[in-house]
């Protein structure tokens, strides 16, 4: 578990990255904005934790997954992003599924999916 509050933020850099490439050309966004944007992705990330962890316990089951994941944003009311998580979700695990089993061991030209992997 966290031991300050500060280290369950979303590391600015990768919300800047995230919102840089988000922006058209020419948009500049203020460090203010920034910040702003980081804390409430990282209010949203425990929100929606929080709910997929309530349907795990409702389960009586102790691993949270994906799937609970697409179920807690259903019960959060954020069904329009349910069908697009979901497809990457499925996608994300095809990756992974290859690259487990050695087939997906060189990046394909124009695979922009990135695969974060805790071992």
């Amino acid at each position: 578990m966290a031991e300050k509050l500060e280290d369950l933020n979303l590391p600015l850099t990768v919300v800047t990255r995230i919102v840089k490439e988000s922006l058209p050309d020419g948009v500049a966004i203020s460090k203010e904005a920034r910040t702003g944007l980081a804390k409430a992705a990282s209010v949203f990330v425990l929100y929606v934790t929080s709910a997929a962890t309530n349907i795990v316990k409702n389960k009586k089951r102790k691993a949270l997954t994906g799937q609970d994941v697409l179920d807690a944003m259903r019960d959060i009311e954020f069904d329009r992003f349910v069908e697009p998580l979901g497809v990457a979700f499925e996608q994300y695990k095809q990756i992974a599924s290859a690259r487990k089993s050695g087939s997906g061991k060189k990046k394909e030209e124009g695979d922009d999916v990135e695969i974060i992997e805790d071992d």
